[in-house]
């Protein structure tokens, strides 16, 4: 039974979605702004917000964990987060991203939304 886990699978083994939610993540991070699914959106929303939410207080240890949940070789990503993103939202307690539907895709009909930062 799937009592309490709420997390969405994606059809995927645990290592490869652990490396599409990251990759989705950086993306998001790296853009601004991501066209994608809906269930995709919804859950790399807590995912980034909770990076976004530590580095606000850019210490050397929430460096290093926003590196190792990144979980990338290029710095730049976090280093974007760090210096350029989380400095806007500084005075806000949370909500950094917004999700809007768009059209439904038309070759399987999936529901399609944009990811961005408010």
């Amino acid at each position: 039974m799937r009592h309490s886990n709420v997390n969405r699978k994606f059809g995927r083994p645990a290592n490869q979605r652990k490396a599409f939610i990251n990759s989705l993540a950086q993306a998001l991070i790296l853009r601004g702004k991501i066209k994608t699914t809906v269930p995709r959106a919804k859950e790399i929303r807590p995912y980034v917000e909770k990076l976004v939410t530590r580095a606000k207080n850019p210490t050397l240890a929430n460096r290093r964990i926003i590196s190792a949940r990144l979980g990338t070789e290029d710095a730049r990503v976090a280093t974007k987060l760090i210096d350029t993103i989380a400095p806007k939202y500084q005075d806000r307690a949370g909500g950094y991203l917004r999700i809007t539907k768009t059209n439904i895709r038309l070759s399987d009909a999936a529901p399609q939304a944009v990811i961005e930062f408010v």
